[in-house]
Order: structure tokens, then sequence, then C-alpha cells
């Protein structure tokens, strides 16, 4: 009679550290890439957001011969504000203001300081200035 002989093969401790010593290595390379291209989408995201948000802005100045305030906000793009005659709207399809993609209101502000009016975002840190994904998105540039 012939014994059945089991063989067991599977992987060294040395094997696997090798395997989890290289992947380590790959994530370190390839992770800070990643985040950088995250970071930057962020900040094209909300470009073309706000490219978005200025040509509603046209179409109500088209409609009601002026811009909304300051006051009124962005909110005016969606919802009717007091006393405004020539109101068409809403002006955005979704009918509602979207956040930047950091999840933080847009800024507006008319009459703007750099520009007839200026819509803006804080970037991810949600203060003045910044680089990379802190940087600031504005409509005037």
């Amino acid at each position: 009679m012939k014994k059945n002989k089991m063989i067991h093969r599977g992987f060294t401790l040395i094997e696997l550290l090798v395997v989890v010593a290289i992947l380590a290595l790959l994530a370190g390379i390839v992770g800070p890439q990643v985040m950088k291209r995250l970071g930057d989408s962020k900040t094209k995201a909300a470009k073309i957001q706000i490219e978005e948000l200025s040509a509603a802005l046209e179409m109500y100045k088209i409609d009601t011969n002026r811009y909304p305030s300051t006051e009124q906000t962005l909110q005016a793009l969606v919802q009717q504000p007091a006393g405004v005659d020539g109101w068409n709207g809403p002006y955005l399809r979704k009918n509602f203001v979207p956040q930047d993609p950091w999840k933080k209101d847009y800024l507006y502000r008319y009459p703007g300081r750099n520009a007839e009016y200026e819509i803006f975002s804080l970037g991810a840190d949600g203060a003045e200035g910044g680089e990379k994904e802190n940087q600031d998105v504005f409509s005037w540039n």
C-alpha cells in the first residue's frame, strides 16, 4: 500500500515580509501622486462650477437687468428675491446652488473688487491664499 503523503506548500515568513515591504514601497511612491491628482481635480471641478454659476448669473442679468446683490447671494439663481422684476428662473439645472468640492458654500460678492461680480472658493483650508489644494479659486482669473 502506498501512503499518500500530503505535501504542504505555502509561503515562508521571509517571502511574506518581502511582499509586504514591496507593497509598502509602492504605496509610498504612488500614494502621494494619487493624492496630488485628487487635489488638482477638485480645483478643476471648482473652476468648472464657477463657470457654470457665472453663466447662470449672466442669464439672471439678462432677465432682471442687474446681478443679485451680495446679500441676496447666489440663492437668487434658484429662488426669486423679493422686489426683483423679470426673474425667470431657476437659472441652475439642478434647482439648487452647489457647494464647492470641499463641501463649503461658494462666496459671492457684487459689486466685486476685481471684477463686476466675484464668485470664489477658498479651497480645502477655507482660508485666503494657499497653494495646491488650499489655493483659492476665483471667477475673475
